[in-house]
């Protein structure tokens, strides 16, 4: 399975420059809000996506006063040699290397490291519109799937000239016609790549759910799709006067939804927030496993502040759960030192501990 074995970071967030070096089972980072735990997190996250987890724009990733940043990191590989990955990302563009090769496209280099992220962040899933789902599921399948990455990315485009076709109007006909055969080409394993994976995700959350919470409760997901009503183009077609006249396209894998409940009701209502982080929690520990039945290899797993609303009894179920399997190399952040090196060495005595402030890393037993 991968690991990490060294990581420099340079002008990212509010990191200067750090270089740190990793065990291949626990790594620890300790500090208050706001030191760099979360941007180191997103460091790793963005080694093994090409781009940050939180920020839309990489902009946002520079350092204070900096118009550019670097990430390096050295990785032990599953077979063969030590592989090093380095981004450098500037105004000029993005620079993506792995062994100083440059990649042709980035969309090459996702699924080499596989990675799951559990963040408080996640809350945005439960709260928020399907456009944060969507973007969960995207970056799940596109890791396991290098086809699905590529027909969701063909899709991206074709909407795009779309919604331009129909903002500038008159609408071509013939050219839309054009369009929405190719979109529902697209569409169509797309679609079917959602639906094989909520069914394969329920009695993973469930399962997860139950020995994270200790509840009773029954959690599912359920997809929501304009394609379960017919092929795309059948669909665009029938939209197309409706279309025309709001100037985009109102149907399609974009309005796609996942939704997340508890004995049948919308988790976002009904669940308190202990069980939206313990359903939260569990959908991600899902993702792993089924990331890791996928590719044959533990993902990196990259807990943040995850004892955040959740009581201890809760944290002692998930911790057991973690030292019991095969879990990898494990990225675990809090902001309570002593709590954190206290459940830790109980588990462990191959880990290692960082504290953060002010975006250094100072490493102690």
């Amino acid at each position: 399975m991968p690991a990490l074995k060294k990581t420099v970071v340079q002008n990212f967030r509010n990191i200067e420059l750090q270089e740190l070096e990793f065990c291949p089972n626990i790594n620890c980072i300790s500090g208050g809000n706001g030191e760099g735990k979360t941007n180191l997190l997103d460091a790793i996250w963005y080694l093994s996506m090409g781009k940050s987890a939180f920020s839309s724009s990489d902009r946002f990733n520079y350092r204070h006063g900096c118009n550019s940043f670097a990430l390096s990191g050295l990785y032990s590989m599953p077979s063969g040699p030590d592989t090093r990955i380095a981004v450098s990302v500037s105004e000029a563009g993005k620079k993506f290397r792995r062994d100083e090769k440059p990649y042709t496209r980035l969309s090459e280099h996702i699924g080499l490291l596989p990675v799951v992220m559990v963040s408080p962040s996640d809350v945005a899933m439960v709260s928020e519109s399907g456009e944060e789902r969507r973007r969960f599921v995207n970056a799940m399948l596109s890791q396991m799937d290098r086809e699905y990455l590529d027909a969701v990315q063909q899709y991206g485009r074709l909407l795009l000239q779309r919604n331009h076709l129909l903002k500038e109007g008159p609408v071509d006909e013939t050219l839309l016609e054009v369009l929405d055969s190719r979109m529902a080409r697209f569409a169509a394993p797309v679609h079917e790549s959602r639906a094989a994976l909520v069914k394969s995700l329920n009695p993973l959350v469930q399962d997860f759910y139950s020995r994270i919470s200790g509840g009773s409760e029954t959690v599912s997901i359920s997809y929501v799709s304009d394609l379960d009503k017919g092929t795309l183009d059948e669909i665009l077609r029938s939209r197309r006067e409706k279309d025309s006249i709001l100037k985009y396209t109102s149907a399609g894998l974009q309005r796609d939804d996942f939704v997340f409940e508890m004995d049948g009701w919308p988790i976002r209502k009904c669940g308190s927030q202990g069980q939206q982080k313990s359903f939260l929690v569990a959908l991600k520990f899902a993702q792993y496993e089924l990331m890791k039945q996928s590719s044959g290899v533990a993902p990196i797993l990259l807990l943040d502040d995850l004892f955040d609303k959740l009581d201890m009894g809760r944290v002692q179920n998930l911790l057991q759960m973690v030292a019991g399997s095969d879990f990898g190399q494990i990225f675990l952040s809090d902001s309570n030192k002593v709590r954190l090196n206290g459940i830790v060495d109980g588990i462990t005595s191959e880990r290692t501990y960082y504290e953060a402030k002010g975006g250094v890393f100072t490493r102690h037993e």
